[in-house]
């Protein structure tokens, strides 16, 4: 059978890629001019270069913003030749179809890509998890196709992850910004009255702090806009590096936010809110944000109905992101709303309180204005507040602010000493603040004047880009854990699809099914045959000579750490000089051999890149080994096989990064590509785009990938499951995908 890696053995010239951390007088010049490719990843929310729809929904607010916005600073620089951010493609008749365009300029230097993956229509973020390798995977397709990034950034916990993988993959640089930390929110949301399997169930805590887990491990940099996010936020987690994270204040484009509007400019907005208010001369109390738990909105109003001081100097005006109809909006949504005009009636507010159902991006300005006249002023309730966008903005306008004490309103308070903090939970706290604004003229026009020049002197993009880049040329110059970048060899193998299969249980356990297997496999010269299996690379040959079976195209063991090719068994040079990355093998070894629930396996089942233990589930948990790994400072992966198998391989390692640098490396594409597993082992290589199949026998640890796309569960074991996939997928054929996507 042919080989594909024959020319392994004959390194052809490109072969060899430089090294992208060279010594400091061959390091990258970012000042040179147009050196610098920037990808920056944010997944979820509408995002669009033109009028983004800023609290239509939960996931499109201040994130949407500032990434939209430092990607046009970046892309001005003339040190950056170009700025990618990449973003999800949607297309559903429910949103514009400025969302389903998979390009769209935002500057000179810099775009909007968006990448199809998952379901065509919107989805919230809690929704994208189970589609973040498909993600992974078109994006290589992308660079693939328009050449690698210098360094990748990924914003919030699903970029997190994914651009993390996507720089593991191609050992580039990575940054992370997490903008909002699930521990964080579940904290503050624990202390509510939902029970915390709901919370876990609505916002998947778990899945998104190990996401975050694995971003923060991975990142060079950890952007951050204040420093309380560093000292009580980010120490939240396992991978808490204070050396790793900076603290850049976002920019603000402040162009659209001063204190005077244009001349005769007739604010629009105002027509909408006077049919709410009886008395519209009376200072507005003015609040903006989408309707979600954590913006505490309910406990504002509920503090405005109590307070008849508030009522006789003040309007409340709350704008809530658009609506056409409120029985439309997600539950959570529609919730808080009722909620909030099922108080406006308890108080018997009607005359006092605005509640707008539509707004345009272009009226915001007007908002903060019509308010800074009235005397009036800004507050931000929320139980925690990352940055803070929309209170720079209301201090540009010369509007006094009233924010939460959790996050970043400390910073913006403390630079520009334009409002006051208040505990977000303390009803007379939010009470004596508002009126002290409202009522003490001298403290006002104060406010008022500190926040029209802190914002500017403090929160400019210009200030943010010139620091970022700063950082980054630092990561470029001083940083040595990418050997190379990991290009794509552009050779094709002789045959057009591969067939890629764990051993132990998968393969074996029918002999009459194996020999059918065994015999297609020989009878199609096409198809490249490849073994997967958490065994040494010796006892996997062992096996697959007993059992009769072909010599593999490609194998891949040690739970994903070693990769060989061919007849000869040629190694892939490439993996071994990336694979040891971080790796500390006696140090994981003195962490964890005396773990009470853990027993090291024998000397023949470890290798150098994996230790393996016999697991006591009744004695300690997978999350139990990463805590207390995490805790030491080492770092790995933790991998799970047939509930009591446990194997702890690098950070590189793993069937899910070998499947994808053999598939990058060799030009393969992924739907020529079928996977079989029955093992938590080989989770990885059966998600993605390439072509899965679990078969009937497979431990429970794969239950978690039912309904997922492009997983086909078989109903017969062993071998036969595979040869029942591959007639699910017409593999041997014009292949056909019936469970591409899985709405």
């Amino acid at each position: 059978m042919s080989s594909i890696i024959e020319s392994e053995n004959h390194p052809q010239p490109n072969d060899t890629i430089p090294q992208v951390l060279a010594p400091p007088s061959e390091s990258l010049n970012v000042e040179a001019a147009g050196e610098l490719n920037i990808c920056l990843i944010s997944l979820h929310g509408l995002i669009r270069g033109t009028d983004p729809e800023l609290g239509c929904d939960a996931d499109t607010g201040g994130q949407v913003k500032y990434v939209l916005e430092l990607a046009r600073e970046l892309g001005a620089r003339s040190n950056v030749r170009q700025v990618q951010l990449l973003t999800r493609q949607i297309i559903d008749p429910k949103v514009s179809e400025d969302y389903a365009v998979l390009e769209e300029p935002i500057g000179e230097c810099a775009k909007i890509v968006r990448i199809p993956f998952g379901p065509k229509r919107y989805l919230k973020k809690e929704s994208l998890w189970p589609y973040i390798e498909m993600f992974i995977d078109q994006t290589l397709a992308h660079f693939k196709r328009h050449g690698i990034p210098d360094v990748i950034h990924g914003h919030y916990a699903d970029a997190g992850i994914a651009g993390a993988h996507l720089a593991q993959l191609l050992h580039l640089p990575y940054i992370f910004t997490g903008h909002s930390l699930g521990r964080v929110k579940r904290q503050r949301l624990s202390g509510g009255k939902t029970n915390p399997e709901a919370l876990e169930k609505k916002y998947k805590f778990t899945q998104r702090i190990e996401a975050e887990e694995t971003a923060l491990e991975t990142a060079a940099m950890v952007v951050t806009s204040t420093n309380q996010e560093v000292k009580q936020q980010y120490e939240l987690y396992d991978h808490y590096v204070p050396a790793r994270m900076e603290v850049i204040p976002p920019g603000v484009d402040l162009s659209n936010f001063s204190p005077q509007a244009a001349p005769n400019h007739e604010p629009e907005i105002h027509k909408a809110l006077e049919p709410f208010l009886r008395d519209r001369d009376k200072p507005m109390i003015l609040t903006m944000a989408r309707p979600d738990e954590r913006k505490n909105l309910e406990m504002l109003v509920q503090v405005y109905g109590e307070s008849e001081e508030l009522q006789k100097f003040a309007n409340l005006v709350l704008i809530l992101g658009t609506r056409d109809d409120l029985r439309e909006l997600p539950k959570g949504q529609q919730t808080i709303i009722t909620n909030i005009l099922h108080l406006i009636d308890k108080y018997n507010l009607y005359g006092k309180v605005a509640y707008p159902k539509t707004h345009r991006p272009s009226d915001v300005p007007d908002l903060y204005r019509m308010a800074a006249q009235s005397k009036g002023v800004f507050i931000n309730p929320a139980l925690t507040e990352p940055f803070g966008l929309t209170l720079l903005e209301a201090g540009a306008t010369g509007l006094p602010i009233v924010a939460t004490n959790d996050g970043g309103p400390r910073d913006i308070i403390s630079n520009c000493e334009n409002g006051l903090l208040i505990d977000p939970l303390d009803a007379g706290e939010i009470e004596r603040a508002l009126l002290r604004v409202l009522t003490e003229e001298d403290v006002w026009q104060k406010f008022s004047q500190a926040g029209i020049a802190g914002t500017r002197k403090h929160y400019a993009w210009s200030n943010h880009a010139s620091r970022y880049l700063r950082d980054v040329k630092e990561i470029l110059e001083r940083a040595t854990y990418p050997s190379s970048v990991n290009r794509p060899v552009r050779r094709l193998p002789q045959f057009d699809r591969m067939i890629i299969t764990d051993l132990d249980n998968t393969l074996t356990g029918d002999d009459e099914a194996l020999g059918r297997f065994a015999d297609l496999i020989r009878e199609n010269d096409h198809i490249g045959f490849g073994i997967a299996t958490g065994r040494r690379r010796d006892s996997a040959l062992e096996l697959i000579e007993s059992l009769g079976l072909p010599q593999p195209d490609l194998l891949d063991t040690d739970a994903g750490t070693q990769l060989h090719y061919g007849e000869s068994m040629t190694p892939d040079r490439t993996w071994q000089k990336s694979i040891g990355y971080a790796w500390d093998r006696d140090g994981i070894l003195a962490c964890l051999e005396e773990l009470e629930g853990l027993t090291p396996q024998s000397e023949d089942r470890q290798s150098e890149f994996k230790v393996s233990f016999d697991m006591d589930p009744s004695k300690i948990t997978v999350t139990n080994v990463k805590k207390k790994l995490r805790e030491a400072g080492l770092r790995a992966k933790v991998v799970l096989s047939l509930g009591m198998f446990l194997d702890v391989i690098p950070v590189r390692g793993g069937s899910d990064l070998s499947m994808r640098h053999v598939l990058w490396k060799w030009g393969f594409q992924p739907d020529h590509v079928l996977v079989a597993g029955d093992s938590g082992n080989d989770a990885g290589m059966l998600l993605g785009r390439t072509l899965g199949v679990v078969v009937a026998n497979h431990s429970r640890e794969l239950d978690r990938l039912k309904n997922r796309p492009r997983i086909y569960f078989a109903n017969t074991p062993h071998a036969g499951g595979i040869l029942e996939g591959i007639e699910y997928y017409n593999f041997l054929d014009k292949i056909v995908i019936p469970n591409d996507r899985i709405d």
